[in-house]
């Protein structure tokens, strides 16, 4: 697939109103979720003698989307974060926001692993396991909803108030369902060698969340005709795509097939990245000399000066992935002693891996809320 991160900084402005996708309709199809619904099928019909060369190449190509995808958010998050702390430009709530999940969390979760690696609890680093998938869930239809949010801006299909409170509620209705269902299926396992146990729930207590979700994906899809209606028979469907392959597809049925747990998490990392891409080419098109050639001369094949900057960002994303998934992991094991019969030779992977996951939903949570001035500015141009 061929992203169009070159549209030229003066260029002029076409017919149709500016912003209407953010990279083009087959490529938001494709990166918000689309993809999902072609790659699922086919997964049923691989011959089992090919599961597992499947399986190895699948990893590959999650963590080549999933490392980038952390770690721009910590190149955003961070960037100019002396002056977001300050509250320069930013109102007071959005301000202590932006400390809170800068600072506060970093630290305290660095402080909780210590303390867990320190005492060799087990037990204690076993519930940062359960947070993790806790937090990763939510994540992922908040991402989704988020996404149906940006489509419905750049398509200006809105929705109002009453419609976004049905869309949410659904949102958390199937992602809880979807956590008690892991609950119910995986009482414990292992995660790099450290054991984890999950939280029992009442049959009933499912059984009302089953109603639940299904109650609320039938108010979603009644409310979803009336719009259309209300929008002269159009919605952002690029985002509608993107909204239903995160909570069903990513999230209800994840264990559908196994082969599919390895490929979701690549497909939501594309989902942020077709965000995150665009946004920065936004960036950075707003600079001054956005549209001279750089410097040297042998770099103008490349276009003006924004694009190389846009590449830089995304080299820079895949070398702090890398930095935090790999090396620094690869050091601490190295350096720092601890009780290997106890937790295991991965616990610093263990640890960076959920500090991270964790992390970084709290990150997004800052960055990309309604009112942040800065995606008000680059991310709907």
């Amino acid at each position: 697939m061929a992203l169009d991160l070159s549209v030229d900084a003066q260029a002029p402005k076409a017919a149709t109103p500016p912003g209407r996708y953010l990279f083009g309709p087959v490529a938001d199809f494709l990166m918000l979720g689309g993809s999902a619904f072609l790659i699922l099928p086919l997964l049923f019909l691989v011959p089992r003698e090919y599961e597992g060369s499947l399986a190895a190449t699948m990893v590959v190509v999650a963590y080549l989307v999933n490392y980038p995808h952390f770690a721009h958010s910590y190149q955003i998050f961070y960037r100019n974060f002396g002056r977001k702390a300050r509250g320069e430009g930013y109102d007071r709530s959005l301000q202590l926001r932006y400390i809170f999940a800068g600072v506060i969390v970093p630290v305290v979760m660095t402080l909780f692993f210590a303390y867990g690696a320190a005492t060799s609890n087990t037990r204690l680093l076993g519930f940062a396991a359960n947070a993790m998938f806790f937090f990763v869930g939510w994540h992922y239809v908040k991402q989704g909803y988020g996404m149906l949010m940006v489509d419905a801006v750049l398509k200006r299909k809105f929705f109002d108030d009453r419609d976004k409170k049905v869309l949410l509620v659904n949102s958390y209705a199937v992602w809880i369902l979807a956590w008690l269902q892991t609950n119910t299926a995986v009482t414990q396992g292992q995660y790099y060698g450290l054991q984890y146990y999950t939280f029992a729930a009442p049959s009933w207590i499912t059984d009302i969340a089953v109603l639940a979700a299904v109650g609320s994906t039938a108010a979603t899809l009644f409310m979803l005709v009336n719009r259309w209606r209300r929008n002269g028979r159009g919605l952002p469907y690029n985002g509608i795509v993107a909204y239903v392959a995160s909570l069903y597809l990513w999230i209800l049925i994840a264990r559908i097939n196994p082969l599919w747990l390895l490929v979701v998490p690549a497909l939501h990392s594309l989902q942020y990245l077709a965000v995150v891409w665009r946004y920065q080419t936004n960036v950075e098109r707003d600079v001054l000399d956005a549209a001279r050639d750089p410097e040297p001369k042998i770099l103008s094949v490349l276009g003006p000066r924004y694009r190389l900057r846009v590449l830089g960002f995304i080299i820079g994303g895949g070398a702090l992935g890398y930095l935090g998934f790999w090396l620094i992991p690869f050091l601490l094991t190295a350096l720092v002693p601890y009780d290997k019969q106890v937790l295991g030779s991965s616990l610093f992977f263990f640890i960076v891996l959920i500090f991270i996951n964790v992390h970084h939903y709290f990150l997004d949570n800052v960055m990309w809320r309604r009112g942040n001035p800065e995606v008000s500015k680059y991310l709907f141009r």
